[in-house]
């Protein structure tokens, strides 16, 4: 066992912790479920920043994205860019009318706001499933990435490895809700930040600078170097399935759309913008480049997802690669304890409180919602747990489909519903099933359509579906226009 590598980490499991039990200290009176779920709406812009940034952030983006610069070259790393404007397009987009009309409607999930605005049951019924499905998914590889990560860096066993990441995520997760998730997400963003420019600032010095090392790369192939990459595998159809996936549909994915809800005013809002969109750039940046100019350093690595890995113990110290350990650690878990919060509060308000148990008591219901939402909570993250120890195999096919059928549920959905007076709660639902069944298809038999990933067909299918229901449909009731007219 590593002690130099794993002593930094725990110092920051332990960071975490505490930030976990401050939270919980520090819950403010008056509604549970306004504090437990979306941090009484509390969110300065830093905050704000580093918490959509951290959420958007997962292993994917410290392990994936340096793994395809790595095979592909710097072509990759300007295709990677596409993410910068992602906070600016989820907040600019959503941002300040989804926080109006959330308080004026009291909302605490992404399905109050589509109950709101299309008053369809169907509709709330179906994007919770959606999103548990999706979560559940996505979760277990994320625990699994965790659990791995661990278990190569460090020495620990790969079941030492999960039972260690996942008690930290789910305790800070359980007692301190929100406003512990998004403070731990300001940690790891700050953290992501450190471990990112410590890893480039390694390479560049092992490299002997940016030049020699670009140089190495045109020597091992010249389209490393290129805009197209190696392997010609940048075309026009892969960048605009690129540009979709990871850029414009973010904005539909729920647990960044929520953070919405959370930020305290518009001063807070700006500044999330601009620090948010900063910190995007720094960290694309500077994990893609990292990967890609590691192929000058270690050209023979038998898989390009070890590259980042393999760098923070090629490049930096003991203790260093130990802090930059922590950085896709902050990663995964950032993601997943905003998937595990939202999940929870699926459960807890969108199906058991308005549809099991609507006729219950005031009284007993502020007895009975904060228990409930915590045990939720701790029994989703220990299922979650359990199937990490040995994942049947849909749950990576469900992983492959979980962002692009989030974005194909709810896209249409929150934009239109915001901007479109005459959206409705039948054009809702054919848009949500008609995106999430088309996704699902072409994804599954991998077809695709002039080269275009399945996402891209899919959202173009469902917006159609919208706007021709709902004209043939009766628009939605005047109380509803005038409310989101107002936003």
């Amino acid at each position: 066992m590593n002690l130099e590598l794993l002593l930094p980490l725990l110092i920051y499991l332990l960071l975490v912790l505490g930030i976990g039990y401050w939270a919980s200290r520090r819950r403010q009176g008056g509604d549970f479920m306004q504090e437990y779920f979306i941090g009484s709406r509390s969110m300065g812009g830093l905050v704000l920043a580093m918490t959509l940034v951290a959420t958007y952030t997962s292993a994917s983006s410290f392990i994936g994205g340096p793994g395809a610069a790595y095979k592909i070259g710097l072509g990759w790393v300007l295709l990677a860019m596409i993410q910068l404007p992602t906070v600016w397009l989820t907040l600019g987009v959503l941002g300040k009318k989804f926080a109006i009309i959330a308080r004026r409607v009291n909302a605490v999930t992404i399905n109050d706001m589509l109950w709101a605005r299309y008053q369809s049951r169907a509709v709330v019924v179906l994007g919770s499933v959606t999103i548990i499905l999706a979560f559940i998914a996505t979760m277990v590889v994320q625990f699994i990435g965790g659990a791995r990560l661990l278990e190569t860096a460090t020495g620990l066993s790969y079941q030492q490895g999960l039972f260690l990441f996942a008690s930290c995520v789910l305790l800070y997760t359980v007692i301190g809700g929100f406003r512990a998730v998004v403070m731990t997400d300001a940690l790891q963003g700050i953290i992501m930040l450190i471990g990112t420019g410590a890893l480039l600032a390694g390479v560049l010095i092992a490299g002997d600078g940016l030049p020699n090392l670009i140089h190495q790369l045109e020597v091992i192939d010249p389209k490393l170097v290129s805009p197209q990459g190696a392997g010609d595998m940048l075309t026009q159809p892969f960048m605009l399935s690129f540009w979709i996936l990871v850029c414009v549909g973010v904005v539909g994915l729920p647990h960044s759309a929520l953070r919405c809800f959370g930020y305290k005013d518009s001063k807070a809002l700006h500044r999330g913008i601009l620090i948010g969109t900063i910190v995007s750039a720094l960290l694309m940046f500077g994990m893609h480049l990292a990967g890609a100019l590691g192929r000058a350093l270690l050209p023979a690595m038998d898989s390009p997802d070890k590259i980042m890995p393999a760098l923070m113990m090629e490049v930096l110290p003991p203790w260093l690669a130990g802090i930059f350990l922590a950085a896709p650690m902050a990663a995964i878990m950032s993601t997943i304890d905003s998937q595990l919060i939202q999940a929870s509060a699926t459960l807890v308000k969108d199906l058991w409180l308005n549809y099991l148990s609507p006729k219950q008591s005031q009284q007993k219901l502020e007895v009975r919602i904060p228990r409930l939402s915590l045990i939720t909570t701790l029994i989703l993250g220990s299922l979650v747990l359990l199937a990490a120890l040995q994942p049947p195999e849909m749950i990576i096919w469900l992983n492959l489909l979980a962002f692009g059928g989030l974005q194909a549920v709810f896209l249409w959905p929150l934009v239109l519903g915001l901007y479109w007076p005459r959206a409705n709660g039948q054009g809702a639902l054919a848009c949500m099933m008609s995106g999430i069944l088309c996704y699902g298809t072409l994804s599954h038999w991998g077809i695709k359509l002039a080269g275009l990933h399945a996402i891209v067909p899919s959202l173009g299918l469902g917006l159609c579906v919208f706007v021709l229901v709902s004209l043939l449909t009766p628009p939605p009731g005047l109380a509803v226009r005038q409310l989101f007219d107002r936003g």
